[in-house]
């Protein structure tokens, strides 16, 4: 008898963003890349372009939140999203720094994840940002955040951050 050994799959929440070079082909890319390497992309929320958050010199990003179903270990899906953005040419200066294309894991299935330095599932600050919350609201309004107990669409509606976000 065999054993099987995939692991289920889980439905893991991406955010996209990116404030250079051609965004829009950068966020489409990004979102082939993905759907050929973590898995199938079963939700992409519209575009959402994003005043500069945390360094604000700097252009306005494009946001797109994405779901997708996969059998990675969420650690797996952030190594190749990591390495998703690094094949479109995404390199690392300042922190909140301009940049091609940002991937990062917002959520994954309702699992609670911490590994010191490397991953924080749910994403530690999203219900503090609007461009986090605005698109995710969209493609996941009745998920509900594993720590906080609430929907994200309920965590939007009573968000205090005033950043300026418009769907597009």
């Amino acid at each position: 008898m065999m054993l099987n050994t995939a692991l289920e799959y889980q439905t893991a929440y991406l955010l996209l963003g990116g404030n250079l070079g051609d965004r829009e082909d950068n966020l489409r890319k990004a979102i082939a890349l993905i759907a050929e390497n973590i898995g199938s992309v079963v939700s992409i929320s519209a575009l959402y372009e994003t005043a500069a958050w945390g360094k604000t010199d700097q252009p306005s990003f494009l946001n797109q939140a994405v779901a997708v179903e996969t059998n990675f270990p969420a650690i797996e899906v952030l190594d190749k999203a990591l390495e998703i953005e690094k094949n479109l040419g995404r390199v690392r200066k300042d922190k909140w720094g301009e940049r091609l294309i940002d991937i990062d894991l917002i959520l994954y299935g309702n699992e609670v994840i911490d590994i010191k330095n490397k991953l924080q599932v749910p994403h530690p600050h999203m219900q503090e940002r609007r461009f986090v919350m605005a698109p995710l609201a969209e493609i996941a309004p009745v998920v509900v955040h594993p720590i906080l107990g609430k929907t994200i669409l309920d965590i939007f509606e009573n968000i205090t951050d005033k950043l300026d976000v418009k769907k597009l």
